[in-house]
């Protein structure tokens, strides 16, 4: 049996290409029967997202064509097209590039935690369809056990190697917990929409989002519980907040020294905290001279991305050692089902002769014939049966020279060797 890895990614294929092969829920579950259905494929498991779309294999034999031509004809793509963007693993290597996969370290963001589930939610789709059968159930949740591990041992998920993350996690580091703060987000666009996604996962008091379009701002809004406010309404709101980001495509400053200088009188000079991830700058670098704001910049959160980068890069080559390991770990439970079935062939093998030529012996003895004589004729055919393989293996080895293979077969039939 041969396991394949058939793929492409952010990495291999263009947005476009990406978009074609992608499965949507109702086209994953009539692939996952189709492949269920196909008598080539033992076991399926497709995983896919919006940067990669992946199908795992258990095959009879290690030929992937038939997938990829598969995979083709599913989507209506031109097999010349997706054979120049996929990536194909066999065996060990797809085990490989499955636990990496899982455990962030093939992702567009090192680590990034979202893939575990994915493929969790994959594996759990392809149940369903029957794709899951003993070599599957034993290599995913290995795969689990590996990523929860790689997760606990290695620093992979610990720092913000994002801009958004970063100042959320800033703000956090900063105020300890957020369920307490008021936070203004100044802009409505992508760098935004991830501060706010990151944000609401650590459910502070308030948030307001504020914005020139305020259709747009309404938008993101909605999605994260905010009320909303126009720019022009930032001097008399700004005093409200504890936390401000901003992330707008302004080419001049939206907030300057004064409007701040305002907002700390009525707040009594309470702290405020400003986090400005816009280029060019969206707050004016002297409300830093102000006491009780606390600026930081783009710059200022790149610093901190850079040096979080190179610590997940340490944490990945940790990481890939686990895996390595756990690889090697899965690659030895597969040799052994193989000499299990030897074994088992073996053993019925011989219990075949045996129960062959006690059925001789009975019926000899039940002709009359002298038991001593059936005993010994039983003796002396079951020896000659079972020797008969062994004694031609090692006769074919010594005619060949071939000192290697007589040592294996003295070892295995326990001939003690000088």
């Amino acid at each position: 049996m041969t396991i394949i890895a058939l793929g492409i990614n952010h990495k291999t294929a263009s947005v476009e290409l990406r978009e074609k092969v992608a499965f949507s829920p109702q086209q994953l579950s009539d692939a996952l029967q189709q492949l269920s259905e196909l008598p080539q494929f033992n076991e399926s498991v497709i995983v896919s997202t919006c940067n990669r779309t992946e199908i795992y294999c258990s095959l009879g034999d290690s030929n992937s064509q038939a997938l990829l031509g598969w995979l083709a004809e599913f989507h209506r793509i031109e097999e010349q097209e997706l054979a120049e963007n996929v990536y194909v693993h066999h065996n060990q290597d797809a085990v490989n590039h499955l636990m990496r996969v899982a455990c962030g370290l093939d992702s567009l963001v090192l680590g990034e935690p979202q893939i575990l589930g994915q493929i969790k939610q994959a594996y759990n789709s392809a149940k369903a369809h029957n794709g899951i059968q003993p070599v599957f159930e034993r290599l995913f949740q290995k795969t689990f056990s590996v990523a929860k591990q790689v997760r606990t041992e290695t620093e992979i998920g610990a720092s913000a190697v994002s801009v958004a993350y970063a100042a959320v996690n800033l703000a956090k580091h900063i105020y300890g917990q957020l369920e307490k703060t008021n936070v203004l987000l100044i802009g409505a666009g992508e760098t935004i929409e991830l501060v706010a996604k990151h944000l609401s996962q650590h459910n502070p008091k308030a948030i307001t989002v504020a914005n020139r379009t305020i259709e747009r701002a309404q938008t993101l809004a909605d999605e994260i519980n905010a009320s909303v406010i126009s720019l022009a309404q930032l001097p008399e709101q700004l005093h409200q907040a504890d936390i401000v980001i901003s992330s707008t495509a302004s080419t001049l400053p939206i907030i300057g020294k004064g409007v701040v200088e305002q907002a700390l009188k009525k707040r009594k000079h309470k702290p405020m905290l400003f986090v400005d991830i816009a280029v060019p700058r969206d707050i004016e670098s002297q409300v830093n001279d102000l006491d009780a704001a606390y600026l930081y910049t783009v710059d200022d959160l790149q610093a901190i991305v850079n040096e979080n980068m190179a610590s997940r890069e340490q944490a990945a080559r940790e990481a890939q050692h686990i895996i390595d390991d756990k690889t090697h770990e899965f690659a030895q439970w597969q040799r052994s089902l193989t000499s299990v079935d030897v074994i088992r062939d073996y053993r019925d093998s011989a219990q075949t002769i045996k129960l062959e030529l006690v059925e001789k012996a009975l019926n000899q003895l039940q002709s009359g014939k002298n038991s001593e004589k059936v005993l010994l004729e039983l003796a002396n055919k079951l020896t000659n049966r079972l020797t008969h393989a062994p004694t031609r293996a090692i006769q074919a080895a010594a005619k060949e020279g071939d000192i290697e293979r007589i040592a294996v077969l003295k070892q295995a039939l326990g001939i003690e060797q000088e």
